[in-house]
């Protein structure tokens, strides 16, 4: 299967503006129906790009089987389906055996929200007309990139958690959850397993991992948005339970009591963004105030509507139209770097403290320039090889300067920055875990935890994983 003329490449599906469901013009699974004689042995690549060393890995092996030679050992967490994790190239790509119908409609969810600005994975191929050495037909597969630095939500329990992480942990789920409905998606099955989380600047990012149930339109009734909350509360309940039963997080923490927090989170968050806002004529100031609270959130305000009630008294303000990534696209116009929403407004506000410090008068571009060359890489650099995977850079930059307050703070003085970094290297860097590294070279009791066998996992009979939850209007 090394050859790239056993492979017949295929260009990734365009009609983008498709409402909901793919339309189903495919067998619903492999064993459906038998591939015709003609493809036998010959593969049917669909990718945005061609790459050709998906080539060397052995699609004629069922998912299960495949060596180890060929396999990243990433722990593997509570999935319906066959999942395996394996180079390709210089990264690490995830495998999912499943019906060609759903492998294409979850690579076309994927795609969509890529060109939305969603946190989540990156599609890699669908891959179907895979049979074994002797022509018996094997499942489809869906590829998706492995998304650097981050974990499933098991590997950031695989310590015990304490309560107000695992508040941060739902805070992010909530987010996901508010950023996926503003562009119109139903997720259908909202849960930490589903998801995996960066560490951003002392709290975490969700990134949507699973899309196989997620459907896509325009706008979602409140039914939708409820049904997916709903869904939300009772996933997370029963996953904190498991957790609570394994002793990964504090025996005061209430499984139900804590899912509910979700439902506080994203109603609060969604209120934000979206409910109507009036206000005296005369408070206009509020308008650039509630911009200012959308900003912090790290939404930007495109377009906003303000009416007066007929008599002139009053002033309705309603934004239109919030974007999420507010700090980091200031961070990567100013700098090029690309970092987290809470690590760029971490980045930001020392850069722009810098630039009152010694520069006020200095254009912001060229102050930020120098504010890299003089506080960003020497922090990057002075990191030994051996400590380098431990966390991403622009979260290093973070705790060196949280670091820095704090030595300051209890010592009383202007801290200097080499002075902190030494510091931070020796009390703090050392003793983490290796964040880059922890997925691909688990010690053998994170995958104990992780590891969860086939009649634990919940895994749904073939004929029912096609199926997608309906929401009520």
């Amino acid at each position: 299967m090394s050859e790239q003329n056993e492979a017949q490449w295929h260009d990734e599906p365009t009609d983008y503006g498709q409402i909901g469901k793919l339309p189903r013009t495919e067998a619903a699974s492999a064993q459906d129906t038998a591939p015709p004689a003609s493809v036998i042995g010959s593969l049917n690549i669909t990718a945005a790009a061609a790459d050709p060393e998906l080539l060397d890995l052995p699609w004629h092996i069922a998912l299960e089987d495949w060596p180890t030679e060929n396999l990243a050992a990433l722990p593997r967490g509570i999935s319906r389906h066959i999942v395996r994790f394996a180079h390709l190239g210089g990264s690490v790509i995830a495998i999912k055996e499943t019906s060609e119908h759903v492998a294409r409609h979850e690579y076309h969810m994927l795609r969509k929200l890529a060109r939305l600005d969603v946190p989540c994975v990156e599609p890699v191929a669908v891959i179907t007309g895979r049979t074994t050495a002797d022509g018996r037909p094997l499942n489809p597969v869906l590829v998706t990139r492995h998304l650097k630095f981050s974990m499933p939500y098991r590997a950031l329990f695989s310590q015990m958690l304490r309560k107000d992480t695992l508040t941060r942990l739902i805070d992010a789920q909530a987010l996901l959850l508010v950023r996926l409905h503003l562009v119109g998606f139903y997720w259908g099955d909202v849960s930490l397993s589903n998801t995996l989380f960066r560490r951003d600047a002392g709290a975490f990012a969700a990134y949507l991992v699973d899309a196989e149930t997620g459907e896509l339109y325009p706008d979602l009734s409140m039914g939708q948005r409820e049904y997916d909350l709903e869904i939300a509360r009772v996933n997370i309940a029963g996953e904190l339970m498991d957790l609570l039963d394994g002793g990964l997080i504090e025996e005061k923490v209430d499984p139900v009591a804590t899912s509910e927090l979700i439902m506080d989170s994203y109603r609060r968050l969604w209120t934000e963004l979206t409910e109507k806002e009036s206000f005296e004529l005369g408070e206009r100031w509020r308008v650039a105030a509630r911009i200012r609270r959308l900003n912090e959130l790290g939404f930007d305000v495109e377009e906003y509507a303000i009416k007066t009630t007929a008599d002139g008294s009053t002033i309705q303000l309603q934004p239109k139209v919030v974007d999420a990534g507010h700090h980091q696209r200031r961070l990567l116009r100013l700098t090029g770097l690309d970092a987290q929403e809470n690590q760029a407004r971490r980045l930001l506000n020392d850069m722009d403290q810098f630039r009152a410090d010694n520069n006020p008068d200095l254009d912001e571009e060229i102050s930020a320039h120098i504010w890299v060359s003089q506080i960003f890489e020497p922090i990057v650099r002075s990191i030994p090889r051996h400590l380098a995977g431990k966390l991403e850079p622009a979260e290093v930059v973070h705790e060196v300067l949280e670091h820095r307050w704090y030595m300051s703070q209890k010592q009383d003085r202007y801290v200097p920055l080499a002075e902190t970094v030494q510091s931070y290297l020796d009390t703090v860097l050392q003793h983490r875990r290796d964040e880059a590294a922890i997925m691909l070279n688990p010690d053998t009791e994170l995958l104990k935890i992780l590891e969860v066998e086939v009649e634990e996992s919940g895994r749904y009979d073939d004929e029912d994983e096609d199926e997608y939850p309906d929401a009520d209007d």
